[in-house]
């Protein structure tokens, strides 16, 4: 998994003045908690913190507090509802060797035989993985399925380590027939029997 280190100050200004003003300077206000400490209050700088938020589950070290590296999974981001900047970011203290619950992505690959569709109920599902090896998201080949055929949690292939938090029954994907082809006429009807059949009666 990625993992990627910055730099962060001391917040000692609150409210939403402050975290305006934070913001107007590039930065992103954010708290640090876990593992029984008191929550910290921090800032981060925005761009930077941008960048590693586009990896899912991106772990971060963060320097600077208490003169302490700190091991991080972003847990809550607050964004602007209109224009999407950063305005705050929860981050869970972890440790190596210790499993944390995340959600990932599931991606479906291939495609599902012909006059079929393939219909995605979760992207993602929950697991419980370690702190410092936890899978970008899990695979699924849909190849070649046909009409009623369903994925559900447990038929995911976690990689080693990685437990399903998710209830292993909850469907992931289902396969159904296109309707298009469900309403194609039947065998010797045609478009221009009714119209026909509705002169005959004139």
């Amino acid at each position: 998994m990625s993992e990627v280190r910055i730099a962060a100050e001391p917040r000692t200004e609150f409210g939403k003045g402050a975290a305006r003003r934070a913001r107007r300077a590039g930065k992103v206000p954010a708290v640090l908690y876990g593992h029984g400490t008191e929550p910290r209050h921090i800032t981060l700088p925005g761009h930077d913190l941008m960048l590693a938020l586009k990896t899912p589950n991106v772990l971060l070290r963060v320097d600077g507090v208490e003169g302490k590296e700190n091991l991080v999974l972003p847990k809550s981001v607050q964004r602007d509802p209109i224009k999407g900047f950063l305005e705050h970011v929860d981050l869970l203290v972890v440790k190596k060797g210790e499993k944390v619950n995340v959600e990932i992505a599931v991606n479906l690959t291939g495609e599902v035989a012909s006059g079929a569709s393939v219909y995605q109920e979760l992207v993602t599902v929950e697991v419980a993985a370690e702190a410092t090896h936890i899978p970008e998201g899990v695979e699924y080949s849909v190849e070649g399925l046909e009409d009623g055929a369903h994925l559900t949690a447990g038929d995911l292939k976690l990689p080693a380590g990685v437990e399903l938090v998710t209830d292993p029954e909850a469907w992931v994907a289902s396969v159904s027939a296109d309707q298009a082809a469900e309403e194609e006429p039947a065998e010797g009807e045609s478009e221009g029997e009714p119209a026909a059949a509705s002169e005959s009666a004139e």
